[in-house]
């Protein structure tokens, strides 16, 4: 069939995830590390780690703060609610009192990075290691204009916030550690060994073409924040496939188009799953699409935005980050731009309100 024969070519270029292998197993016990942000991400991935490693230090503010020092962190996975693990961190008021910090883990979202970064560097100059979770580009356009010692983090699983140090998720890990250059392998494998004390973390050398490949599967973020997923029931499942998997599908060809390569990133869906959930008659892919709904948690743009109220979100990170390489390149992405339209549109309003899966429908159809 044509079309099989053509998406084999297309996809032929996909490369395993270029994992280096760390000589050092034992960890550096002198390293003191500090994560900035007790997020879903920092406060999960912190809580592995302090669980197993004594120097490890969490600064936030206000409620999150309050909880730090009251109950610690509990994180729990999702299959197993009952089984929760708690871990009594460290926690400081001001980056003063770990002045001598050797690594920062800036868990922050990318709306809050700029505003972060120059507060790290006017605090604690360019003396740590850097190391960066945000999903996106953003991280690197940022962050080497404040630090010349940055390693990029590509998460590999979904998390999500009960409350104030109570994080329930999917699967620990795995995290993806990088340099753009591919340089700092020392202290990589410095702090890649203390953090594989508590979650699976390795080193790569194809960091650019894994956090591409991890903001095609972020780009659905924006979908079922607009629908409420995990908030209201979805009416029609028809439709919800045919738009996430337009969506994901238009990303990988855009990632491509501006080459960039597969890698393999802990059980998020291949390439060859994104194009058969698109292209295949429904009748063949329902079951496959549906199992793999009931994977999918609360995402952290819906949990920004309609958990918390907030009125900030990683659209542009994301969303546009992904329309303006299409825009570049010379790639058609309706589907994209109709749903980041609509979200422009949605998610500033005095009272966002998520819409049913059919009206999304109606919008994104008539700019097809």
């Amino acid at each position: 069939m044509p079309l099989i024969q053509n998406a084999r070519k297309f996809l032929s270029s996909v490369d395993p995830l270029g994992f280096i292998p760390v000589k050092r197993s034992n960890p550096n016990p002198e390293l003191k590390i500090v994560f900035l942000g007790a997020g879903v991400v920092g406060g999960s991935v912190g809580a592995w780690v302090a669980q197993n490693y004594n120097h490890a230090y969490f600064l936030d503010q206000g409620e999150v703060a309050k909880a730090l020092k009251t109950k610690g962190i509990t994180t729990y996975l999702g299959d197993k609610p009952d089984e929760k693990t708690n871990v009594q961190v460290n926690v400081i008021d001001k980056l003063e009192e770990t002045a001598d910090a050797d690594v920062v883990v800036i868990g922050v979202k990318n709306y809050s990075l700029e505003a972060v970064a120059k507060m790290v560097r006017k605090k604690m100059g360019d003396r740590p290691i850097i190391v960066a979770m945000q999903n996106g580009l953003d991280n690197q356009r940022i962050l080497p204009k404040y630090f010349s010692k940055v390693i990029y983090c590509v998460v590999s699983y979904n998390a999500w916030i009960d409350e104030s140090g109570h994080i329930g998720y999917q699967k620990k890990g795995p995290l993806h550690f990088g340099t753009l250059q591919n340089e700092l392998m020392t202290e990589m494998e410095d702090i890649t060994a203390i953090f594989n004390l508590g979650v699976e973390t390795h080193i790569t050398h194809q960091i650019a073409d894994a956090a591409h490949c991890k903001l095609v599967i972020n780009l659905t973020n924006s979908l079922t924040t607009l629908i409420g997923m995990g908030f209201r029931p979805i009416s029609d499942s028809a439709l919800f496939q045919k738009l996430l998997t337009n969506l994901t599908w238009e990303g990988v060809k855009i990632i491509k188009a501006a080459g960039f390569k597969e890698v393999s990133l802990g059980g998020m869906p291949p390439w060859a799953l994104l194009w058969s959930g698109a292209m295949l008659p429904r009748t063949l892919t329902k079951r496959m699409f549906e199992r793999n709904v009931k994977k999918m948690v609360i995402s952290s743009m819906a949990q920004d935005l309609i958990q918390r109220g907030g009125k900030d979100s990683e659209l542009e990170s994301i969303n546009g980050y992904i329309l303006g390489l299409a825009e570049k390149h010379n790639v058609p992405a309706p589907y994209n731009k109709a749903v980041y339209e609509l979200a422009k549109q949605e998610f500033p309003k005095p009272k966002f309100e998520t819409l049913d899966v059919a009206k999304v429908w109606e919008y994104v159809k008539s700019r097809l």
